[in-house]
């Protein structure tokens, strides 16, 4: 496989990609340009703190207390003004809907906990656990069992 990027700020930006059949390589390749935004965080406030949080620190948005948290890789919570289902336009592929209220990153998901209840946890690195609804958890297996 041969890899080749041109930097001319004056031509229109594309990527070609020839390949021989379609794999998983490029549905992910395919994923990662149509997901691509051109930003790579957002405004974080926690008390009299502004903070840009890279979406790459975030482990989860959640809605706590009617407002919208993100909470990082260190398990700090910042409150986010944007509303979840704008934020779900502007975050990368790899944010995926968990419940009605969570857009989780499943890059720092680090398992799932079956809970006595019958349900699923998610539980990131940072030690936040989230429920999974059923219907999202369908679509997650769904979605690793395309890899």
């Amino acid at each position: 496989m041969k890899y080749k990027i041109i930097i001319d700020k004056n031509a229109d930006e594309e990527i070609i990609a020839i390949v021989h059949a379609p794999s998983s390589l490029t549905q992910r390749i395919e994923d990662l340009v149509c997901g691509y935004s051109g930003a790579d965080s957002i405004m974080g406030y926690k008390d009299d703190e502004m903070r840009k949080l890279k979406f790459s620190e975030i482990e989860c948005i959640t809605i706590i207390d009617r407002k919208v948290i993100a909470i990082d890789t260190k398990g700090s919570r910042y409150r986010i003004q944007d509303r979840l289902r704008d934020l779900e336009e502007v975050l990368p592929s790899y944010f995926i809907r968990i419940n009605k209220s969570t857009l989780a990153n499943e890059h720092r998901i680090q398992r799932f906990d079956a809970v006595f209840s019958g349900g699923v946890d998610a539980v990131f690195y940072c030690g936040y656990k989230e429920y999974v609804s059923r219907r999202c958890f369908a679509e997650i297996r769904r979605r690793y069992e395309g890899i």
